[in-house]
């Protein structure tokens, strides 16, 4: 998918911003799960998540392209946003960022302390994303996706930093829109190791599952209440023919299960993670059994909870 050049290109984007982020192995996860588990914090983050390694990737090839451009719009549950607006700040460009009504309170104030202009339209993700593709016409304004090959270079790089550390055995790489997942199979490739990649996605948001079983693009509803980072439902046709061909399953995960994830997260290593983030953590608990005492990869890719509603969980 990548060259070396445009692979080395982003790693040089990338830690010119950022510091590569740890991976550890939890004993108590292993011991929970009776097998090695490896866990990618890029929970350690600038702004918390993964996405903004894609937003330093996508803004650098744009502003060689548009080196005048006026500003940019996209849609986001939060940590796109945040990307985009890391990104935006570093070149001086204005960012607009449209989110759902009933949003995360703190990705919003996060989104707003970085310059965002935040507007609130629709009641999940597919709507706010079809009122900024409308503004960005409107306004004359360049549209941020949440999924193209420029974001993917970015997000490789984190999965290059864990390939090359850790050779697990199978890897479980929650899908929201498909960077993460694309990235993954782009490293995968890169470094050359052997590791079955098992997308995630939500129980409550089953879209790029049902397409992926199906082999079509099909649409479903959301209506996940604690993984707002996977809360898709229109899944995007690139990544999906990626996910086709490269995973060797895709699984869904309850609420419940992301909650119980969560807990053990918390326990375990004493990190937050927020509902998308400990996706890949239920997943390897829900197939403990097909992995036992094998090598786990797994990803703690976001840790923007809400205070009330991490409380909620850890209440249990």
């Amino acid at each position: 998918m990548f060259t070396p050049l445009e692979i080395k290109a982003a790693q040089d984007c990338v830690y010119a911003s950022l510091r590569p982020t740890p991976q550890f192995e939890w004993p108590l996860l292993s011991e929970a799960l009776g097998a090695k588990v490896w866990v990618k914090h890029e929970n350690h983050q600038p702004v918390g998540a993964f996405k903004v390694r894609g937003g330093l990737t996508y803004f650098d090839a744009l502003m060689k392209r548009e080196p005048k451009i006026s500003g940019v719009i996209s849609a986001t549950r939060g940590n796109h946003g945040q990307s985009i607006g890391f990104a935006a700040s570093k070149h001086g460009v204005h960012a607009t960022i449209v989110v759902p009504h009933g949003n995360s309170v703190e990705k919003n104030a996060a989104m707003r302390a970085l310059g965002v202009e935040l507007i609130e339209h629709g009641s999940e993700f597919q709507e706010s994303r079809e009122h900024a593709a409308k503004l960005a016409q409107v306004r004359g304004l360049h549209f941020v996706p949440s999924y193209h090959r420029d974001l993917l270079l970015g997000v490789m790089t984190y999965w290059i930093e864990f390939f090359e550390a850790v050779q697990p055995d199978v890897t479980y790489v929650p899908i929201g829109m498909g960077s993460g997942f694309c990235a993954a199979a782009a490293a995968r490739a890169h470094t050359g190791l052997k590791t079955k990649l098992v997308g995630v996605v939500s129980a409550h948001a089953t879209a790029y599952m049902d397409s992926f079983k199906s082999r079509k693009l099909l649409e479903s509803p959301v209506t996940t209440q604690i993984a707002d980072g996977m809360a898709c439902r229109v899944p995007d046709q690139t990544a999906l023919d990626v996910i086709v061909k490269e995973a060797h399953d895709v699984i869904a995960v309850t609420d419940d299960e992301v909650k119980a994830a969560m807990r053990l997260l918390f326990t375990a290593t004493h990190n937050v993670a927020e509902g998308a983030g400990a996706a890949s953590l239920a997943a390897a608990m829900q197939q403990k059994d097909q992995w036992h005492a094998k090598t786990i990869g797994t990803t703690l890719c976001g840790g923007n909870v809400d205070a009330d509603v991490f409380a909620a969980v850890l209440a249990g």
